[in-house]
C-alpha cells in the first residue's frame, strides 16, 4: 500500500467511507438535471442491459468530446465480432451515444468513483479489455481493474500543463496510477513527455484520434429546408460559446450588419440550457432573434439564431462559411475542437485562449485554415474579410480541411498498438464458443 502515495490511500479510504454521500450527491445531481433520473442506478454500478455473451471491449470517455473521439474505434472493434461497451459521465453524451452509436454497442453510465460501485460494475461487465480516452484517471476504477488483471489503456492521451502540474506535487500518486496502464499512447510527442515525467512505464506517440471521426451528420431534409432559407444570405457561426463570450460575438455581429445588411449569425452555446439567456441578450440590444429549441427559424427577419438544441452542429457547420471556435475568447476554457468545421467546408477563428487544443490550433494556423482573433472587433474585421471575399474564405476552408487529412492515421496507429491485446481477446472467444 506504501507505494500508492498518501493522498491515493486517502482517497481511497474516504471515497469507502463517504458512500452515503455519493448516493446523496447523485439525488441532488438528479434534481438540477445533471443525472439520468430513470438510470440512476447505473452510477452506482447496477447495469440495466444485459451483458453480451462474448469477449467484452470497454471503451469510457468523460464527456461528448471524448465519447464521439471513440466513435471510429468503436466501428473497428465491431467488425472484429467483439462485443463494445461505451460509458460517460454526463447527460448530454449519452443522448449524442443514443444517436450516433453503431448497431449493437451499448451505452452505460459510469459509475461514481467509489469501490464498492466500481467493484459491481466490473463483476458484471467481466471486460477482456479498457481503453480509456485521454486523461480519465480514477483511482478506484484503476485499482479495481488491477485486481482482475484487466488491462488498462490510455488512448488518445492527453496531459496538459494545467494538469501535469497538480499531479506532480503527488509523486508517488501520479507514478502508481499511470503503472495501472498497460499502454499510455499519447496525442502528441509534448503529452508523452509529461506522462512519461509523472511514472508512466509504456508510453509512445500514436496522434490525435479526433482527426479520424467522421463529420457530424446532418439531416438532409432538414438542411435542404435551412439551406432554402439562408441562401443569398451571407451565414457564420459561433459554436461551443460560454458565458462571456456570446456578448462579444454578439458586439461583433452589431459591427457586422453595417457592412452586411442581409447577415446572418448563428451561436451554438456550448451548454444548449442557456439559449433563452442568449435570445433575452438579443432582444435587449434590438437584434431581430429567434431560438431552434423554441421552434424558430432563420427567415429572412431574423439576425440571429440561437442553435440551442443537441446534436445538430453537423447541420449549422454545412449552413456557415465561416466558424468560430468558442471558449477560446475567454480564459479559463481552453478552446473547443476545430476539426468538425473543418471537415465540413467552414474557414476557422478562434481567440488566443486555445490551450486544451493548443496543438491543433498551430497545425490549422500554419496551413492557412484558421486566424487567430482576440477580441470582438477583431472577430468582427476577420468575418467580413472572409464573408466579403467568398473566394478567400474557400480557399482557407480548403487549407483546414486538407490539415484535417494530412493529420489523420490515428486510428490505425492505435490498433496496430492494442493489436496484442485484440489477439488475446479473440483467442479467448474461440476458446470459450461452444
Amino acid at each position: 500500500m506504501s507505494r500508492k502515495g498518501l493522498p491515493l490511500r486517502v482517497y481511497r479510504v474516504a471515497s469507502a467511507l463517504l458512500e452515503p454521500a455519493a448516493a446523496a450527491l447523485l439525488l441532488v445531481r438528479k434534481r438540477r438535471g445533471k443525472e439520468d433520473p430513470e438510470r440512476l442506478a447505473e452510477r452506482r454500478g447496477t447495469a440495466s442491459v444485459k451483458r453480451p455473451n462474448r469477449p467484452l471491449v470497454w471503451l469510457h470517455g468523460a464527456s461528448v468530446g471524448e465519447t464521439v473521439t471513440l466513435l471510429p474505434l468503436i466501428a473497428k472493434l465491431q467488425k472484429r465480432g467483439l462485443a463494445v461497451l461505451v460509458t460517460s459521465g454526463t447527460v448530454t453524451s449519452a443522448r449524442l451515444m443514443a444517436a450516433r452509436l453503431p448497431a449493437g454497442a451499448i451505452h452505460q453510465y459510469l459509475p461514481l468513483d467509489v469501490p464498492r460501485y466500481m467493484r459491481r460494475f466490473l463483476d458484471y461487465w467481466r471486460p477482456e479489455l479498457c481503453l480509456i480516452c485521454e486523461s480519465e484517471i480514477w483511482p478506484n476504477l484503476l485499482i479495481e481493474a488491477q485486481r482482475r488483471a484487466l488491462p488498462v489503456v490510455m488512448v488518445n492521451g492527453r496531459m496538459s500543463e494545467r494538469s501535469f502540474a497538480r499531479w506532480y506535487k503527488m509523486p508517488r500518486s501520479s507514478r502508481f496510477l499511470l503503472s495501472c496502464f498497460e499502454a499510455c499512447l499519447a496525442q502528441s510527442q509534448a503529452d508523452a513527455e509529461r506522462l512519461a515525467q509523472l511514472g508512466a512505464p509504456r508510453v509512445s506517440v500514436a496522434g490525435n484520434l479526433k482527426f479520424d471521426v467522421p463529420a457530424p451528420p446532418a439531416d438532409p431534409d432538414t438542411l435542404a429546408i435551412l439551406d432554402g432559407m439562408t441562401t443569398g444570405r451571407p451565414v457564420w457561426i459561433a459554436a461551443s460559446t460560454h458565458p462571456g463570450e456570446d456578448e462579444l460575438v454578439l458586439g461583433a455581429h452589431l459591427a457586422l450588419k453595417r457592412h452586411l445588411p442581409k447577415l446572418l449569425t448563428i451561436i451554438a452555446p456550448r451548454h444548449p440550457q442557456r439559449g433563452s439567456d442568449i435570445a433575452a441578450l438579443a432582444e435587449a440590444n434590438g437584434v431581430p432573434v429567434a431560438r431552434r429549441a423554441g421552434g424558430g427559424s432563420p427567415e429572412r427577419d431574423i439576425d440571429l439564431y440561437v442553435a440551442d438544441t443537441l446534436n445538430e452542429l453537423g447541420l449549422f457547420y454545412r449552413l456557415s462559411q465561416v466558424a468560430f471556435l468558442g471558449g477560446s475568447l475567454i480564459d479559463g476554457i481552453g478552446g473547443h475542437n476545430p476539426i468538425e468545421p473543418a471537415k465540413l467546408g467552414c474557414a476557422l477563428l478562434h481567440g488566443p485562449f486555445v490551450h486544451n487544443n493548443a496543438e491543433i490550433f498551430a497545425a490549422f494556423d500554419q496551413g492557412g485554415g484558421s486566424r487567430e482573433v482576440a477580441d470582438a472587433q477583431a472577430l468582427a474585421g476577420a468575418v467580413h474579410r472572409w464573408l466579403n471575399d467568398p473566394a478567400s474564405a474557400r480557399q482557407a476552408a480548403r487549407a483546414a480541411a486538407q490539415t484535417a487529412h494530412q493529420l489523420g492515421g490515428a486510428i490505425n496507429r492505435t490498433l496496430q498498438a492494442i493489436e496484442p491485446l485484440l489477439m488475446r481477446a479473440a483467442l479467448e472467444q474461440r476458446e470459450t464458443a461452444p
